[in-house]
Order: C-alpha cells, then structure tokens, then sequence
C-alpha cells in the first residue's frame, strides 16, 4: 500500500492507473514572470544595491545590513526592538540573529528597558559610534555615485515608488481573492 495525497490529506490506498501525469507549465509562462515580476525585478535590484554597498563597507568589516542596523539605532534614546525591527521591515528573530555578530564585535549592546524589563534595548557601543561615523562618508559617496547613474530625478522617483510597496501593501494576494 502507498500513501496518497488527496485535498492535502494522506490516505491509504492503491494508486490509481488513471492519475494524471502532473501538469506542465509552458515555457512561454517562465518568460512572462522573468520580463513581468516585480518581485523578481526588486530582488535582483535589491541585491546589485547591497553587493554594491558591501564592497563599499568591506574594509571596515561591515555589510549593508549591519550598516543599515547601526544606523537604526543611531538616535538620541536606545530604540526597542520591536522599534528596530518595525523600522527594517524584520521580524524580531531575524533582527537578533542580525545582531549576534554586531554584539560579539562590541559595536552594539541590549539591555533590559528600565519601564518595561521584557522588552529589550539596543544602543550603539563608543566602538560602533566611531565605525558608524568612518563608514558614513562611505556610504555617502556610494549613494552620490549610484544616484548620479540613475539621474537625480530617477532616483527620487524610485525611492518614492518603493515606498507606495511598504506594510500595509492593501493588495490581496490570489489565494486570499480566491478564498473570498
């Protein structure tokens, strides 16, 4: 006897001689998502920008994540985490795996939050305000030299484009329409 996938239940049974044989997408449906897929297009967007800056950050030991995250928490009182999190658009297991190598590096530090002592607290070391502040200019510059590529117009509407795709995106996805 084998088991047999039905409506997403197993059930025991002989397999039948009349299953289908799987259907089989065109090659032609590939080549639609490659040239139509936003979120193929922001993906492969998003990691040109980030090897970009991670060359950019490389002789200071930094990737555009950990750049990202210091200066995140650069502000006048620690942040939360579920601030941070909020902010990078990151559930909070991700940011504290994020952290793990910052912390072990002494760049940033988490304390308990005087008010509420289950919520965390994460703040810049003196060691990670120094790097923060030799990597901005690095940053800068990266920034001036990819935005002169684009053309200062492109840029701005990029940015403001990408920001019309932030939480809450109000579209339902196809199996949420399919279920209403």
């Amino acid at each position: 006897m084998s088991a047999r996938m039905s409506r997403g239940r197993i059930s025991k049974g002989r397999e039948s001689s009349r299953t289908p044989a799987p259907r089989a997408l065109s090659f032609e449906k590939t080549i639609e998502v490659r040239d139509n897929c936003l979120c193929l297009f922001v993906q492969r967007a998003a990691r040109a920008l980030a090897r970009r800056f991670d060359e950019t950050f490389r002789p200071l030991g930094l990737n555009h994540g950990q750049f990202s995250l210091m200066m995140s928490l650069n502000r006048p009182e620690p942040p939360a985490m579920r601030e941070v999190a909020a902010l990078l658009g990151m559930d909070r297991t991700t940011l504290t795996a994020a952290l793990k190598s910052l912390r072990r590096r002494r760049l940033v530090a988490v304390r308990s939050d005087d008010r509420d002592k289950r919520s965390r607290r994460l703040l810049l070391t003196p060691a990670g305000r120094e790097l923060l502040a030799e990597a901005y200019p690095l940053w800068k510059a990266t920034l001036r030299m990819i935005e002169a590529s684009l053309g200062p117009p492109a840029a701005a509407r990029l940015r403001s484009d990408l920001l019309l795709l932030r939480p809450p995106l109000n579209v339902p996805s196809a199996a949420a329409a399919a279920k209403g």
